[in-house]
């Protein structure tokens, strides 16, 4: 075993559909290749998106097509203290401030101006805590392993939700706190995750927490021309085995692994083993979308 870990980490706001396969799969063969552990944590901290059942049929899907997590799934919803000690260090540090503003409010500018960085503009109303971008790292700059070096500076993408009006936590300061406690070195995503890497960066160069490196997948676009998501209605993926084996096989290769076509029929252990020891990144055309 190596000191590689990886992880998928879906939202069960819907099963999973082809784009979400894409990158569990490539997640999983990118762990199992370098001899690594392959974690699955479920990111349910938004309740009203997560319809019951969910979760649990995600997990149904992925041991379908073969992708076996090592160790107990995590679950996002009771780490809330976690997540708090956080956001209390962030305020001492003077990066996280309370913020009254709606969106209806500053609908007309490209991104939040940050009007509450020196006082909340309306005392008395529900708050939101927010990441001062112009004090955190600047530029941030890192290498992506498919689309090369990367540079951003994160006061231009503005200050980032870390926890909700309604007090629930936002999706950066969560998952950058629980990468960090499972020890995660290789996070592989899809690209429309690419310009969130700047937040997360900042937090954890301010909260002393290792940066894992990142590989961010090109995005299965549909028919219609939108990205692949549950909000676009994509189609779930199916549980019989038949079915299980030809997509597995067609996303294999959307990820450019070239399979054998005899494979398309094979058993998914089979077509898992042949893609485990065939893996390489590197044959992954850096395109930002490509058509399913």
């Amino acid at each position: 075993m190596t000191g590689y870990r990886g992880r998928f980490a879906p939202t069960p706001s819907g099963p999973l559909h082809f784009g979400s396969l894409i990158a569990a799969l490539a997640s999983f063969l990118d762990a199992r290749r370098a001899g690594g552990e392959w974690l699955v944590r479920i990111e349910d901290i938004d309740p009203p998106r997560c319809p019951a059942g969910a979760a649990d049929t995600i997990l149904r899907q992925l041991e379908a097509f073969g992708l076996h997590w090592d160790g107990a799934v995590r679950w996002q919803h009771d780490r809330g203290d976690a997540y708090g000690d956080a956001l209390e260090r962030l305020t001492a540090l003077g990066l996280a401030y309370p913020c009254s503003c709606s969106r209806k409010q500053w609908r007309d500018f490209p991104r939040y101006p940050g009007w509450c960085r020196d006082g909340v503009r309306e005392p008395g109303k529900p708050v939101a805590w927010r990441l001062r971008s112009d004090l955190g790292l600047r530029p941030v700059t890192w290498r992506d392993r498919l689309f090369g070096e990367q540079r951003f500076d994160p006061a231009e993408l503005g200050d980032v939700v870390l926890k909700r009006k309604d007090g629930l936590w936002a999706y950066q300061l969560a998952v950058v706190v629980d990468d960090a406690e499972q020890g995660i070195s290789e996070v592989v995503r899809g690209f429309d995750l690419l310009d969130n890497t700047p937040w997360q960066r900042q937090l954890q160069h301010a909260l002393g927490l290792p940066e894992p490196r990142y590989l961010h997948l090109p995005l299965i676009i549909g028919r219609d021309g939108q990205k692949l998501s549950k909000q676009n209605l994509a189609p779930a993926l199916p549980l019989e085995d038949e079915m299980v084996r030809s997509i597995l096989h067609r996303a294999l290769v959307a990820l450019d692994q070239v399979p054998p076509a005899e494979l398309r029929t094979a058993p998914v252990d089979e077509q898992l083993a042949w893609a485990s020891d065939h893996w390489e990144p590197r044959r992954i055309r850096p395109e930002a979308h490509r058509r399913e």
